[in-house]
């Protein structure tokens, strides 16, 4: 059970400043040195142009889906064994961005992930190949649900492509985001980003 509106609303107006955790976003890790910055282009045909306001749909205000994602690696195609997609907030007002959802062992062939093929709170389905890591509250997908009044918070999607496949052995059953980025160092040959934001405003 969430906090009432009023008190909630009242902390997000004076917490408004604390956000932009990029600094600690998982494409700011040791595995993307060399890769500081995207190399290709993630699309959402359903979600809009990267930097859209998402729908409600896409919301735990809504169906909480995830929007439809598609890239094309280019000439980094041929290189890719695997695929890991990450979903952070940096603009929560906490230390380190939340993470919404942490898929790994995306097979190399995929180029679309999301929409009807993954559901919120463990039904998956279509899910061909890959598995789920931990998100806030060890759900498949956890939609957009900033404090109400925070102001805009954006979502980043971050696709990235992997030289050699992670080792399942060497993590736990549902890991966590730290335990993948230790295991993708010198693995991640490039990666791209859709982003989306959210805000839930005072009626």
């Amino acid at each position: 059970m969430g906090l009432p509106p009023l008190i909630e609303g009242f902390l997000g107006s004076i917490l408004s400043n604390q956000k932009g955790r990029d600094a600690k976003l998982f494409t700011k890790k040791p595995a993307f040195f060399s890769f500081p910055e995207p190399t290709f282009i993630v699309e959402s045909p359903d979600g809009g142009p990267s930097g859209s306001v998402m729908a409600k749909e896409y919301s735990q205000l809504g169906r909480e889906r995830f929007p439809v994602l598609k890239w094309n690696p280019g000439s980094l195609r041929a290189e890719i064994k695997e695929y890991l997609i990450v979903v952070e907030d940096p603009d929560a007002p906490l230390p380190a961005p939340i993470t919404h959802g942490l898929y790994w062992g995306i097979p190399e062939e995929t180029m679309e992930f999301g929409g009807e093929a993954i559901k919120p709170n463990g039904d998956l389905k279509g899910g061909k190949g890959f598995r789920v890591g931990k998100n806030r509250k060890g759900t498949v997908y956890l939609g957009p649900r900033p404090v109400l009044g925070h102001g805009e918070h954006r979502y980043m999607f971050d696709v990235v492509g992997l030289k050699e496949k992670i080792d399942r052995k060497a993590l736990s059953e549902m890991p966590s985001k730290e335990e993948l980025s230790k295991a993708i160092e010198g693995k991640v040959v490039g990666w791209g980003r859709w982003l989306g934001t959210f805000e839930r405003k005072w009626k």
